[in-house]
């Protein structure tokens, strides 16, 4: 059985991700930080609807603990489908911004998808097949106001996608990433009234974090496997 690791995979979108790999038949490592408790249900879930899946908690923006914790999960086998979900935005114009804010932002969103990812890709390579699908948005696409911290981070995301993806097809790896745009779910609803979206978005509505989670099951499928380096936009038509 391939084994997936979702982080942030006690939030919304992290959430449907992980169940949509464990019914496509994955083991599902269920990761989060700051409520491991959330993680655990998660699990639960997964485990009462006949899927297999455990957890692991970390902070991804702490290299050493990340390294510890994944070497403890490579002690039975390559992880084969990385997903690297974990994310927060903390925002306010750049001219009120202070340094701890910029690096606490490009710490988790750009930094933990190195901490994350490096550690698994010797494994995974020896495999000859991988899946790593990097969960970025539409503001690094199109840049958003009060979100330099963020919208830097995932655009930087987005060229180390394009570039990892060179360094390992010849592998049997692919290295894709996601953008949503809104997403209805406890953040974007504090955000976003239903006027707003019919404004902001062509379709006139919020993607679901289903929608989310079976474009990610696409792309960690066998169908998708000439499929790598894209950046593929999931926002209802913005452009």
């Amino acid at each position: 059985m391939r084994r997936a690791l979702v982080t942030g995979g006690s939030g919304d979108i992290g959430r449907a991700i992980c169940q949509r790999l464990a019914a496509d038949g994955l083991h599902v490592i269920v990761h989060a930080f700051r409520h491991p408790e959330r993680a655990t249900e998660v699990a639960a879930a997964i485990q009462a609807a006949g899927g297999s899946a455990d957890t692991v908690t970390f902070d991804v923006a702490d290299e050493e603990a990340v390294r510890r914790s994944l070497n403890g999960c490579l002690e039975t086998g390559p992880i084969q489908v990385v997903v690297n979900n974990a994310g927060l935005h903390d925002d306010v114009p750049l001219a009120g911004m202070s340094s701890a804010r910029w690096h606490r932002v490009i710490g988790v969103c750009l930094h933990g998808f190195f901490n994350v990812t490096q550690p698994l890709l010797l494994p995974m390579i020896g495999a000859r097949w991988g899946r790593i699908i990097n969960i970025s948005s539409l503001a690094g696409v199109t840049g958003n106001r009060g979100q330099t911290n963020y919208a830097a981070a995932k655009a930087g995301l987005h060229g180390a996608t394009k570039a990892l993806a060179l360094e390992l097809a010849s592998r049997g790896i692919t290295v894709n990433a996601v953008a949503p745009g809104i997403i209805a779910g406890q953040a974007s609803d504090a955000v976003f009234d239903a006027a707003a979206i019919k404004r902001l978005v062509p379709a006139q509505r919020a993607g679901t974090p289903a929608e989310v989670a079976a474009l990610v099951g696409f792309l960690a499928s066998d169908a998708a496997a000439y499929l790598t380096g894209q950046i593929i936009g999931l926002n209802g038509g913005v452009v």
